[in-house]
């Protein structure tokens, strides 16, 4: 990767947050990490309200027959390079969905993953640490 593109994608990521029908706990645990406690905007994360304008996606819930399709257009419409990151235990594998009618399959088999925090809903914290492995790994690959 351009040194340039990744020393950009590393200060100040725009994330765009697409929910696969989630329960919405991860979701309030997403809008947990924006408030004063946590403040992932002293990081230079802002959520944005479009992907195009995004250097990565939140994903949260489980892929199901609706959501398979629109999450791949979502990806595809993203500026490259850009990252995934899987949010909760369903994004990651399907949770207790797994074996429902309308799981289609795990959202990493329809759209690549970069990074997965697991957790039914994760704590802010875990959120934060999954996010700086994630820039970690990105400068260090």
């Amino acid at each position: 990767m351009n040194k340039l593109i990744l020393k950009a994608l590393t200060k100040s990521i725009n994330v765009y947050h697409a929910a696969c029908s989630p329960c919405n706990n991860c979701d309030i645990e997403i809008l947990d990490c924006l408030t004063p406690r946590y403040d992932l905007e002293r990081f230079g994360m802002t959520l944005v309200g479009s992907i195009r304008h995004a250097d990565a996606m939140l994903v949260t819930g489980v892929p199901n027959m609706k959501t398979a399709k629109r999450i791949k257009l979502v990806y595809e419409q993203m500026p490259k390079p850009a990252v995934v990151i899987a949010i909760g235990s369903c994004a990651c594998g399907g949770n207790l969905f797994r074996n429902s009618y309308n799981f289609v399959k795990p959202l990493d088999e329809i759209i690549p993953v970069n990074a997965y925090v697991t957790g039914c809903p994760p704590k802010p914290e875990a959120m934060i640490m999954g996010v700086v492995k994630l820039i970690k790994a990105l400068k260090a690959g």
